[in-house]
Formats: structure tokens, sequence, C-alpha cells
């Protein structure tokens, strides 16, 4: 029960799925046990640093430029407004900020210096820093490390089959490329995915597959339940039912056993009895503050008051990991490359993609008429 394996198979994970829920959640419990405190949860904050605009067509993101979702997009955020935040975030109990860009890939210049820049404003307030950028090259992970980068977020969204179905824009390949840069650093690596886009449970038990399999496993998997928004693809999808989520934070704490799982994207949706029994199987970190990026999130006060319910206890910074030193820009021995790496874009037609984005033509098309 103790052994972090790598050979997971596809059947192994849906023999573990689908246990009688009792009996999974014992063995995710038990599991969770030896290889964490139980009664610790580490807490983030997720900052959108740069909103909108996006020129992917991830088929579940309000930010995609191509739908008409009225998000009130802008442009990056200065360092001393992201510095704001972070310290409302660190006394609201956050231990960790995470700045998410709505960009396709990281591209050197004065946006991304002004985002090395908030990796060394927020470390130095001693949190953890994590960032969701797109793709990055090795030299950019380097420089990210540099600056005192804590984590990389890029999720692998779903199994490698279904991906097909939901994002036309940019391959598998290049996430698990972006992961294997961010490895040849000294940042951990986040990454994990979204339930509830239509995916069936071989797709799900594929996603596992794909990430158990990587060496090391990522420190950090982020369990997202599908926050349907109007305008995009999957508008129409049903809510994910509690069960399923349970289901799924069990299986991945015993696949990855010495991994944090992260309640994501959905908690709204969610009872406290539904959250509760998710900790229980494993669940040992959430986001905080009341917008993941652009869609709803339980208010910080809420999520307290449910951990003195529960005898939970915020996570202390660099409990996994130690702090991470910061070098100053002008101490640094890296510089951009201005490279111009070939991201893949497969660009096969998704029909409600395309449906969505003709939609929001013809909506912009009367809001500019009137």
């Amino acid at each position: 029960m103790s052994e972090v394996r790598h050979n997971w198979t596809k059947e192994e994970i849906l023999d573990i799925y689908n246990k009688p829920l009792m009996e999974l959640l014992y063995e995710a419990a038990q599991i969770h046990r030896l290889h964490h405190d139980p009664n610790a949860v580490q807490v983030s904050t997720l900052l959108s640093i740069k909103t909108g605009g996006c020129s992917e067509d991830c088929g579940y993101c309000p930010q995609a430029a191509r739908y008409h979702t009225d998000i009130d997009g802008n442009d990056l955020m200065p360092v001393q407004q992201v510095k704001a935040q972070a310290l409302r975030a660190k006394a609201g109990g956050s231990s960790r900020v995470c700045m998410g860009a709505s960009w396709r890939n990281v591209k050197d210049g004065p946006e991304f210096d002004e985002v090395l820049e908030m990796v060394r404003t927020i470390n130095k307030l001693d949190m953890e820093v994590c960032c969701t950028l797109g793709m990055v090259t090795e030299n950019q992970a380097k420089r990210l490390a540099e600056a005192g980068l804590y984590a990389y977020n890029h999720n692998l969204d779903s199994s490698e089959e279904y991906y097909k179905e939901v994002i036309s824009t940019r391959g598998y390949q290049d996430r698990l490329d972006t992961i294997d840069n961010v490895r040849k650093t000294n940042v951990t690596v986040c990454s994990g995915g979204i339930i509830g886009m239509g995916e069936s449970i071989e797709d799900r038990a594929g996603m596992l597959v794909a990430l158990s399999t990587l060496n090391p496993q990522p420190e950090s998997t982020p369990i997202n339940a599908l926050v349907a928004v109007e305008g995009t693809p999957l508008e129409e999808q049903k809510p994910v039912e509690i069960w399923e989520m349970i289901r799924m934070v069990a299986t991945t704490r015993i696949v990855m056993p010495e991994t944090q799982v992260r309640l994501s994207a959905g908690r709204t949706q969610m009872s406290q009895e539904g959250q509760a029994m998710c900790f229980f199987a494993g669940a040992n970190s959430i986001f905080a503050g009341d917008k993941l990026l652009t869609t709803p999130n339980p208010d910080v006060d809420e999520d307290m008051k449910l951990f003195e319910k529960l005898g939970l206890n915020a996570m202390k910074p660099f409990t996994k990991k130690v702090q991470p030193k910061t070098v100053e820009s002008e101490d640094s021995q890296l510089a951009a490359k201005g490279e111009n790496p070939k991201w893949t874009r497969p660009e096969h037609k998704i029909e409600r993609n395309e449906a969505a984005k003709a939609s929001a033509k013809e909506i912009r098309a009367e809001l500019k008429d009137n």
C-alpha cells in the first residue's frame, strides 16, 4: 500500500474506481494516512493575472477568444497589485498563490519578465508560488525556477484519446513535453484534469494512467469538476454527481499515494458533507477564494468554518519541500533566448467547438449592429 508505482494499467485503475464505495473509501483513507497528515490541508489561492483573449479552442474554457462568454478580459496585472492580492490571500490562510495567464505558451519579452518579478515578489512573502502560463521551454522553466517558483501547473485535462474531443489547437504531447521541461529544474509539477466533459470512466482511468506513469509522479494533482459556462461548447453538460467526484479523488489517492490531491473547480456545487467525504478519501488541498480564474468558488470564510467543523488545519508553506531561493534579475545567470518553438496545432475540427465559434460570431455581429 505504501509503494509508488509507475506501471499502472487502465484495467487496474478501472477495477479500483468501480469498487464498492465503502471499500474504496476505506482503502484510500488508509493510504492517505500512510503518506500524509489526514488533518492537514494545503490551501491555495488562484489569481488570474491576465484574463481572456486566449487563441486556444479548449471546449471548457470561457477565456477562449473565439467563444462569447461575457468574460471581462484584462491585460497583465501590475506587480504591486499581485503583491497586494498575495498578502490578502496569506491573511486568509493560503500558503500558495497560483498565477494564471491566458496564454497558449510563454513568449520571451517584457510580459514574461514581469511574471518573473511577480514570482520573486511572492516568494519573498514566504509563500509558495505556482504559475500556469501555458507551454514553456526548458530555458523559460529554468528562468522561473531561478526567480523562486515552487510549482508549475500544466493539466493533462483528460485521457489522450478524449483530449482530441475537447481541444484541436494543441497536442497532448505538447503538454507532456512542457512537464518534462519543468522536470529539468527544481520546480515541482502540478498536473491533473477535469471530469464531467462527456468523457467515459475509461477516459478518467486513462488520464490517471498518463499522470501516474510519469516518473516522478506530479507533486500535486487537481481534480476539477466541469463548471459549464454559457457560450462554451460544453455549456450543456450536466453537473458531475458528488459520488463521481468522491470516486475520482479516492482512486487518484490510491494510484498516486504521495501526491497532494486538490479539490479544484466545481466545489460550489458540492455540499459540505460531500467535501468532507472527499477529504476522507484523500483530498488534501483546495483552492480558496471567491473565484477560480473566471468561475465561482466558495468564500474563504466558508472554507475555514468547514475546516473548524472537521478538525482540519491549513498546511504551512514549504511543508513538503524547502523554500526555493530567489535570484534577483540583476544577478541572473540566464537570459531570454527569443525562442520560437514549434508547438503543434492539430487543427482537426470538433463539431461543438465550431458551433460555439459560429454562434459567438453571430452574437458579436448583432451587438455591433445594435
